[in-house]
């Protein structure tokens, strides 16, 4: 089994995380993505999250009906902040060989892998898929990481690039979207939109 896990926030899901965990399944050869919502994002303290119970519900309804993916709980039911490397322990002692798991990332997210929790030994320990939508320098980013983390990690790093399509989402602009009393239609799933409204989230 080849399982991928993409963590993060999900405040709130959308559809371009859908079509990043789908991409994955199809050019990573992959038989499942799980989506790892973040309880405490380590790099996200200065702000106000959506509650954690609510961003694991929209990510579930968003999943639904997506055969392949999941969704996994754990760092909901971990205290403190919500460290990848702590995750990652936790899912290799739950899928031993002949299992093989990856962590997934935007490319986005390259130059801040120094800034990661024992970087160096996350990347030592699981394999890395990193999803990159066209005009995004990837060959540039990546070498701005050899300095510190070595050639030979870049260098495997550098296998696990997929190409996405362009979706230009994020959760920030859905936010002030829905702030501003804006339309979600195709840029979030009809369940979580309907979830959102009725929970009351981000309106203030």
């Amino acid at each position: 089994m080849k399982v991928g896990f993409l963590g993060g926030s999900f405040d709130p899901i959308h559809l371009a995380h859908l079509v990043m965990a789908d991409s994955c399944l199809d050019l990573a050869g992959l038989d499942r993505v799980t989506f790892v919502v973040a309880a405490s994002p380590p790099h996200k303290q200065d702000r106000r999250l959506a509650p954690a119970a609510d961003r694991l519900a929209m990510t579930r309804l968003a999943v639904a009906d997506h055969p392949g993916i999941t969704v996994d709980d754990r760092e909901m039911r971990r205290s403190g902040p919500s460290w990848t490397i702590d995750t990652v322990r936790g899912l290799l002692a739950d899928h031993p060989p002949p299992d093989r798991l990856s962590w997934i990332i935007g490319a986005d997210s390259l130059p801040e892998l120094v800034l990661w929790r024992d970087i160096e030994q996350l990347l030592d320990i699981v394999g890395f898929i990193t999803a990159v939508r066209p005009g995004y320098d990837i060959e540039a980013a990546l070498a701005a990481l050899e300095p510190r983390l070595g050639s030979e990690r870049v260098r495997r790093l550098a296998a696990g690039v997929i190409h996405m399509p362009r979706l230009e989402i994020s959760s920030t602009d859905i936010r002030r979207r829905i702030a501003g009393g804006h339309s979600l239609r195709y840029l979030v799933p009809d369940a979580v939109t309907a979830y959102i409204r009725r929970n009351q989230l981000y309106s203030d």
